[in-house]
This record gives C-alpha cells, sequence and structure tokens, in this order.
C-alpha cells in the first residue's frame, strides 16, 4: 500500500480501478487542519490530467505496469499489427484507439514499447526523437516571416508538422514524438 506522503513524481498507482502517474506533488500544511498532498496525476489508459488533493486517511495501491519492446509491422483498417522482437510470428494487433493521435508517426519496423495493465494492452510509447523524410515542403517565399517562419510540411509517414522555412523535401528531419514538434536537420536533400 502507499500512503498519501509517498505519492511522488513517477509513482504509479490505482485510483478507481484505473492506474494514474504522479506529475506533480507537493505538501501543503495550513494553520489548525491536517496536511493535505496537493498532486497532478495523469491516467495512463486516457491520457487525461488531473488535479487531486488527497488527506492523511487516503492509501492506495501498487498499479504494476509491465512494458515489452516489440515491432510495429503494419496498419490496415483502424487495426496496428505488432510482433515480438524475437519472435516475428508471434503478432497481435491493436485497434485505433489504444494507438491514439500517435499513429501518425508509425512507420514499418519500428521498436515501440507497449505498457500492459491486468494483461490488457493500455499505451504504446514511441522513441521521444524519430527522423522522418519530408516528402512535402511548400517553397519559402522570400519576406513571409510573419507568422514566424515557419511552414507546414508532411512527413513520409504523411504526419503534418510545422518547420522553419530553410527545410525543403527530401531532407531527413528529427522530430519530437511527444510534441509533435519538429527538432533538427539531419540531412540536407539532394
Amino acid at each position: 500500500m502507499i500512503n498519501y506522503n509517498e505519492l511522488k513524481p513517477g509513482v504509479v498507482f490505482i485510483l478507481d480501478g484505473e492506474p494514474y502517474e504522479v506529475l506533480e506533488f507537493s505538501f501543503l500544511r495550513m494553520q489548525q487542519r491536517k496536511p493535505v498532498a496537493q498532486t497532478k496525476i495523469r491516467n495512463i489508459i486516457t491520457g487525461k490530467i488531473l488535479s487531486r488533493n488527497f488527506q492523511h486517511t487516503d492509501s492506495f495501491q501498487e498499479a504494476e505496469i509491465n512494458y515489452k519492446k516489440v515491432k510495429f509491422l503494419f496498419s490496415h483498417r483502424d487495426k496496428f499489427v505488432f510482433c515480438e522482437i524475437k519472435n516475428p510470428s508471434a503478432r497481435f494487433e491493436l485497434p485505433a484507439e489504444t494507438i491514439g493521435d500517435k499513429a501518425k508517426f508509425f512507420k514499418s519496423n519500428l521498436e515501440v514499447e507497449i505498457a500492459s495493465f491486468q494483461d490488457k494492452i493500455i499505451n504504446v510509447r514511441l522513441p521521444i526523437k524519430m527522423e522522418y523524410k519530408v516528402i512535402e515542403a511548400p517553397p519559402a517565399i522570400r519576406g513571409n516571416t510573419a507568422q514566424g517562419g515557419t511552414k507546414t510540411i508532411t512527413l513520409e509517414t504523411g504526419a503534418q508538422i510545422q518547420a522553419p522555412l530553410f527545410i525543403n523535401e527530401g531532407d531527413i528531419v528529427r522530430v519530437n514524438t511527444q510534441t509533435n514538434e519538429y527538432d533538427e536537420r539531419i540531412e540536407k536533400g539532394k
């Protein structure tokens, strides 16, 4: 059991039957009142972030989340097919709802990490930074810096992100998959 004062950032616990991860924790003591733990927690299944206060009488069960590396193979009709890294014949499918908006960054043979809770896959984690080829980038128009000098480019997976004006078709760029933002140009296209 986890007491309310052990809810430090990174701790995963069960609240209302679902796993939550602590993002922020602070202790609040007011005059002549019992101390309160103010937290910001994230539901691991839905990704929803909540602010909750916990009293000294609250205690929680620790959530057992199992992580496993798998390889993404392909997607077909809102189903994403994965396999075990060492055993390609052990395939399984996940629905698009489980993947969420991260699906736009999936490419074949990508190694990802799946999180399972009570033998049910609840989340898929991509590497934080990944490299993609730019397949479509409008030309930079001279003097077009009123919006901060960015333009919308299309990556090889079909994802569209904002990038600086100097990025052209054929360039290889690194993208932060958590924030959906351009990070840097790796290789200039020919």
